[in-house]
C-alpha cells in the first residue's frame, strides 16, 4: 500500500527515509502564467504534485485600494506596482516608537480560519500547515519603518520588546486557534538575513527576536505540531539557536549562501530542510541540463530523510519554461512516485 503525500513528508520530517524525496513548488504570477500557458490549465496543483497544503496565508490578506495599492490587514499600504506578489511598503503606521493610539486587529477572524475544513477536505492526501507571514521581525518593520526599526534597536529598546511581544501574543492566539484543526504543522514567514549575515546581528537577534520566537514555537510544540519557518539569507549561525527551541524545518535553504550538502550532513535528525535550488544562478541562468543535474544531486542529498525538495524561493518570471519542467520532471519520475 503506497503512502500518502501527508505520510511522505512527515517520514522525512523526522529524517526517516522515505520512498521518495518529497517537494513543494512555489511560483511568482509570471512564473505561474507561463506554467499555465504551458500546460494548458489554470489547476496548477493538479500537474505540480505539491505535498504541502498551504492554510491560512503566507503574506496575509489584503484590501484592493485602486491604483495596484492594497491594504493588509494590519493597515499597511503596499505598492505592487512593480512586484505584482507581494509589493512594497509605501506608509509608516507608527510615525513614533510607541503603541499609543494603535490597536492590533482580532486574531481570531473567521477570514483566517473558515475555510480550512473544506481546503482539507479538498486535499485530504496532503501535509497540513498553517501559514503566519510577516510573522514578527517582519511585521515590526512594515509597521514602524525599516530604518525606524534599526534605530529603535539602540534609541528605543523598550518600546521594540513591547512590540515585539506584542506581535507574538497575536501569533500564539493564532497558532492556539489553528491547531484546533487537523493540521500537522505551523509555518512562520519572517526574513531575518542577507546575502551575508543578519540584518540586525546575532547579539540584537538573541536579545529581542529569540525570547518571542520561543514562546510562539512553543505554543506549536505543545500541540504535537511542527514548527517550520522561512527566512531568506544567510542565516545558518541561528541554526543551533532555533533548534534548541523546538524548531523542526528551515526554508528556504539558499545555496548562494549555505554550504547545503555540510548543513543537511551536519544537522540531519536534527533539522530537516526545504529549499536548495538554485534561483539567484541555476534557475535563471542554467541550461536544463544544469537544472536537472543540480535537482537530482539534492534528491540524493535528501533521499535519507530530512529534506523536503524545492527551489530557494518561489520561482520567478525571468526563469525559462524549460527550466522549470526540468526541475518538475524529475521529482515526478523518481521510483516510488506514483500521481495516484
Amino acid at each position: 500500500m503506497s503512502l500518502t503525500k501527508r505520510e511522505v513528508v512527515d517520514l522525512a520530517l523526522r529524517a526517516q527515509k522515505p520512498p521518495y524525496v518529497p517537494w513543494n513548488l512555489g511560483f511568482t504570477h509570471e512564473a505561474r502564467e507561463k506554467l499555465v500557458q504551458f500546460y494548458g490549465t489554470t489547476a496548477l496543483e493538479d500537474v505540480l504534485g505539491n505535498h504541502i497544503l498551504g492554510l491560512g496565508n503566507g503574506i496575509g490578506f489584503f484590501t484592493e485600494l485602486g491604483r495596484d495599492r492594497f491594504r493588509d490587514y494590519f493597515g499597511v499600504v503596499w505598492d505592487r506596482s512593480v512586484d505584482k506578489d507581494i509589493g512594497v511598503v509605501e506608509n509608516v503606521t507608527l510615525q513614533e516608537p510607541s503603541l499609543d493610539g494603535y490597536e492590533f486587529p482580532d486574531p481570531l477572524a473567521p477570514l483566517f480560519f473558515e475555510d480550512i475544513p473544506e481546503r482539507i477536505d479538498r486535499r485530504p492526501d496532503k501535509f497540513r500547515v498553517f501559514n503566519i507571514g510577516f510573522s514578527l521581525y517582519e511585521r515590526a518593520w512594515t509597521l514602524r519603518g525599516m530604518e525606524n526599526l534599526m534605530m529603535d534597536f539602540h534609541l528605543y529598546p523598550e518600546f521594540v520588546h513591547d512590540l515585539l511581544n506584542r506581535i507574538g501574543d497575536w501569533n500564539v492566539m493564532q497558532v492556539r486557534r489553528a491547531t484546533e484543526y487537523d493540521i500537522d504543522g505551523v509555518y512562520f514567514g519572517d526574513d531575518w538575513g542577507q546575502q551575508q549575515g543578519l540584518q540586525m546581528g546575532y547579539d540584537l537577534w538573541k536579545e529581542f527576536i529569540y525570547p518571542v520566537l520561543k514562546r510562539m514555537y512553543g505554543a506549536v510544540r505543545e500541540q504535537g505540531k511542527y514548527v517550520f519557518i522561512h527566512s531568506c539569507g544567510d542565516v545558518d549561525e541561528l541554526f543551533d539557536d532555533l533548534v534548541e527551541i523546538g524548531l523542526n524545518c528551515f526554508n528556504p535553504f539558499q545555496p548562494e549562501v549555505m554550504d547545503v550538502p555540510a548543513l543537511m550532513k551536519q544537522y540531519h535528525g536534527r533539522l530537516a530542510f526545504n529549499g536548495g535550488l538554485s534561483t539567484q544562478k541555476t534557475l535563471p541562468y542554467g541550461t536544463p541540463e544544469d537544472v536537472r543535474r543540480e535537482t537530482q544531486n539534492l534528491l540524493e542529498l535528501g533521499s535519507g530523510g530530512g529534506y523536503i525538495f524545492a527551489p530557494a524561493h518561489a520561482v520567478e518570471g525571468d526563469v525559462p519554461i524549460e527550466n522549470m519542467t526540468a526541475f518538475i520532471d524529475v521529482l515526478q519520475a523518481q521510483p516510488g512516485y506514483s500521481r495516484g
